[in-house]
């Protein structure tokens, strides 16, 4: 799957339990750095959805759970892995037999990672929910999205941000006090606490009073200010405009032929609507690329905003090889990058015909 051995996760290897979302989104997090992972299918297939690029670099096998003849050989599988993903409701593992307690009891120093939108425990944690019900009590889907309603970002604050990253930062961290101590754990990952987490920042500005978190569009980072938003161009494409510091400001006030105010004007926010309206003029008598080619070399902060179809094409993405062309799908490469490794390759490896051929492979 992934080439040579020097990738940081060589050697480390995970038992997934096939899922939806967040769950193996971090799986492919951590083959893509190496990790050698072997995902358990029920009867039926993997997700259609994630069958190109979530799914790749690592292995399937289909096992029913309530045989238990696959059951058992799960378990013998389990009882080599150094680390487990789920992403089940609460109690479920428990009823299959595979739960915390008694794989663990078989491998003491097993990281065992579980993901769910509430938790294992909590008043909300055996009801079914989706990324924007996760992040609807979290604070963070209250700030989101123009004035008028809040809008659900994606699924990148709750069941990526919030979930995936934060169970594979939580595994690798598990890993490393397994590898000191000998022993293991369960990380309990929940979508709703991890997203509170994610929100830090913005508690603090608010405990500063700098930041308004009833109204959404009346804050510096929320589309509020001129020089943080989106504009529209001649050609219905947008620009995004960054210009936060003074020095960019500066940059794209000159760029776009309007007077640079004051700092005290600049931050003044009953004078936003007048600036955005002056922007927005401005913005509307050139194409979007016609600015981005204006822009170019320059700190304004100004970047086109591009479509799933136009990234891979930014002269960017290119340079850095962004975006790879790998199972029939244009897709992300591999990231963060690191120095000593070669990059994944981002295979869909052939599934194993069998339970007794994956525990002859995982050996």
């Amino acid at each position: 799957m992934n080439k040579g051995k020097a990738l940081p996760l060589s050697g480390i290897r995970i038992l997934e339990f096939a899922g939806i979302g967040p769950a193996p989104f971090a799986a492919m997090l951590l083959a893509d750095m190496g990790a050698r992972i072997l995902r358990i299918d029920r009867p039926g297939g993997a997700d259609p959805w994630t069958d190109k690029v979530v799914r790749r670099n690592r292995t399937s096998v289909t096992a029913d759970l309530k045989s238990p003849q696959d059951l058992a050989q799960v378990k013998a599988l389990a009882r080599q892995a150094d680390a487990l993903i789920e992403g089940f409701r609460p109690g479920v593992m428990e009823r299959l037999g595979l739960g915390p307690e008694v794989l663990l009891a078989e491998n003491p120093a097993l990281i065992y990672g579980r993901m769910t939108g509430w938790g294992q425990d909590g008043p909300l944690a055996p009801t079914a929910g989706h990324d924007i019900n996760y992040i609807a009590i979290t604070g963070a889907l209250s700030a989101i999205g123009p004035a008028e309603r809040p809008v659900p970002p994606l699924n990148l604050v709750g069941d990526l941000g919030g979930g995936a990253l934060y169970l594979a930062m939580g595994i690798l961290a598990g890993l490393l006090r397994a590898r000191q101590t000998g022993q293991g754990q369960v990380v309990d990952c929940a979508i709703s606490d991890c997203t509170i987490s994610l929100m830090a920042m913005f508690s603090d500005l608010a405990a500063q009073g700098r930041w308004d978190s009833g109204r959404r569009e009346a804050n510096i980072l929320d589309g509020a200010a001129p020089f943080y938003r989106t504009y529209a161009c001649r050609d219905g494409h947008f620009v995004a405009v960054g210009a936060l510091e003074r020095p960019f400001y500066a940059a794209l006030c000159q760029g776009l032929g309007l007077p640079v105010l004051p700092e005290a004007e600049r931050m003044d926010k009953a004078r936003w609507p007048e600036q955005i309206a002056a922007f927005a003029a401005v913005f509307l008598t050139r194409t979007r690329d016609e600015w981005t080619a204006h822009f170019a070399g320059t700190d304004a902060c100004l970047a086109p905003v591009l479509t799933l179809e136009e990234a891979p094409d930014h002269p960017h993405n290119r340079a850095r090889g962004a975006f790879i062309l790998a199972n029939g799908a244009i897709q992300p490469a591999a990231a963060p990058r690191f120095s000593a490794a070669p990059p994944s390759d981002m295979a869909l490896p052939p599934d194993h015909p069998s339970l007794e051929a994956a525990l002859a492979a995982w050996a």
